[in-house]
């Protein structure tokens, strides 16, 4: 039974049943969305309208408050996990995690489909899946 840190996007219409397939397998997931102890940060949680200048973004992302506790609790459950799984399509912060966790010797997966934009440091991964059942494989 693995330990996961799901990366991925609020984007992405399919990150709530993979936390559930992996829960169901009987994988402990961390859901950026629904975190344990608070609720998931947003942009607008700290009053940053997308798209800003680059000052506005850094400010935000400095000084408020809630962006250090949703910075913590996300930093908090990749050092907790023991297997990284990257869930395409994703924005900047999941490649970052996912290269995090990487670097810190952890087992990581990429889930990609058809259609994505190839990224050559992919290879950095353990392993590249392209369906949900390759993943369970993995993490059996």
């Amino acid at each position: 039974m693995a330990r996961i840190y799901l990366a991925s996007s609020w984007r992405n219409p399919h990150q709530p049943w993979i936390v559930d397939l992996l829960r169901q397998a009987g994988h402990h997931v961390y859901d950026f969305r629904n975190p344990p102890h608070s609720t998931g940060f947003k942009w607008d949680d700290i009053g940053l309208q997308v798209p800003c200048t680059a000052e506005e973004y850094r400010s935000a992302l400095l000084s408020h408050p809630r962006a250090a506790q949703g910075f913590n609790a996300d930093f908090s459950a990749m050092r907790w996990a023991d297997t990284g799984l990257l869930v395409l399509p994703s924005g900047r912060s999941a490649h970052l995690e996912l290269g995090w966790m990487a670097g810190a010797g952890k087992r990581t997966l990429i889930l990609t489909q058809d259609n994505e934009e190839p990224e050559l440091m992919a290879l950095l991964a353990d392993q590249i899946c392209i369906s949900p059942e390759e993943v369970l494989a993995a993490l059996a």
